[in-house]
């Protein structure tokens, strides 16, 4: 890549930047009250923790869904296709259905964040692993593995809820729709903590991704440790998405939406850019679309449903003009 390209992605990502400075900016301080004091700072206190919930998010699906892609070698595939979402809901489902909707477990919202991220990184990796292993990452299989396990994590998600009692339902629905209501502080702390612990562990593996693009038996001759370093990475992408979706809930397409604008806007092979331009794209996305949910359509409609219907229709161009299957 010349230095002309390079500088051009560079500008790129500074004009994504500003957008999503001006988002931010839209978002906090929109139909604020600056005469009165009080009543800015109670703005702030109620914003500052959603709009710090929605930067962590995007971050944590951008960077998982970009190196998920690379470990598969397909544009088209992301974590929540592969059932990442329906184990969340069978997760909290099976909580509230043994333990019910009063225990520790389910009003707990920091003992919850602790079972996810206990749950969801061990069962994904050990079914996940095994099965690419098996299917020699081929994407067909793979997309096929998803589809199964997602039907299978939903029908005993939804033969609990046909035993279950309707007011533990009414309890539990609050927790399978992705919101940004009610953020717990703790819980942003937590999330931050285990993000960059994520980080600084596998920063090698990351560092390498541009080699792993090229696919096993290139980055194996040039001496990268491929199955080890695949392993460890898998075991990164399900912990982002545990903290992501344990923190809002399931929102589905929204990292296929943030890793594809990133390699169609940059054009580039370069992750470090491409994660970075992902990252600001689903913050842009996810700012701009939280402030028309609260101002446009007053909370009437979640921001997982816009996000869910552009991004099953974002999700079929893609496979309709991608020929890389």
């Amino acid at each position: 890549m010349n230095r002309a390209a390079i500088r051009a992605n560079q500008r790129k990502l500074i004009i994504l930047a500003v957008v999503v400075l001006l988002c931010a900016a839209g978002y906090m301080f929109y139909a604020v009250n600056f005469g009165s004091a009080r009543l800015f700072r109670y703005s702030m206190k109620l914003r500052s923790p959603k709009l710090i919930v929605m930067l962590i998010t995007a971050f944590a699906i951008a960077g998982a869904s970009m190196v998920f892609q690379t470990i598969i070698n397909n544009v088209i595939v992301t974590p929540c296709l592969l059932g990442m979402n329906a184990l969340y809901s069978l997760i909290h489902t099976a909580v509230v259905f043994v333990a019910g909707s009063a225990s520790l477990l389910a009003t707990n919202s920091n003992l919850a964040f602790a079972v996810d991220l206990a749950l969801m990184p061990i069962v994904a990796t050990v079914v996940y692993g095994y099965l690419f292993e098996k299917a020699r990452h081929n994407v067909l299989y793979i997309l096929l593995i998803g589809t199964v396990l997602t039907s299978f994590f939903s029908s005993i998600q939804t033969t609990m809820t046909r035993i279950m009692d309707p007011n533990e339902y009414d309890s539990l629905l609050e927790t399978l729709v992705a919101s940004f209501e009610n953020v717990n502080a703790e819980v942003i702390v937590a999330a931050l903590i285990v993000l960059a612990a994520v980080i600084f562990v596998l920063r090698k593996d990351i560092a390498l991704l541009d080699v792993i693009a090229l696919g096993k038996e290139q980055a194996v001759n040039l001496g990268v440790d491929y199955d080890r370093c695949v392993r460890r990475l898998l075991l990164g992408v399900t912990l982002c998405i545990a903290v992501a979706t344990a923190m809002v809930g399931p929102i589905s397409f929204i990292g296929l939406i943030m890793a594809n604008l990133a390699r169609q806007f940059l054009k580039t092979f370069r992750h470090r850019q491409l994660i970075l331009a992902s990252t600001l794209f689903g913050m842009a996305i996810m700012i701009g679309g939280e402030l028309i949910v609260e101002r446009v359509y007053h909370y009437a409609v979640p921001i997982s449903v816009f996000i869910g219907v552009f991004g099953g229709i974002y999700f079929l161009y893609l496979l309709l003009t991608n020929k890389k299957m």
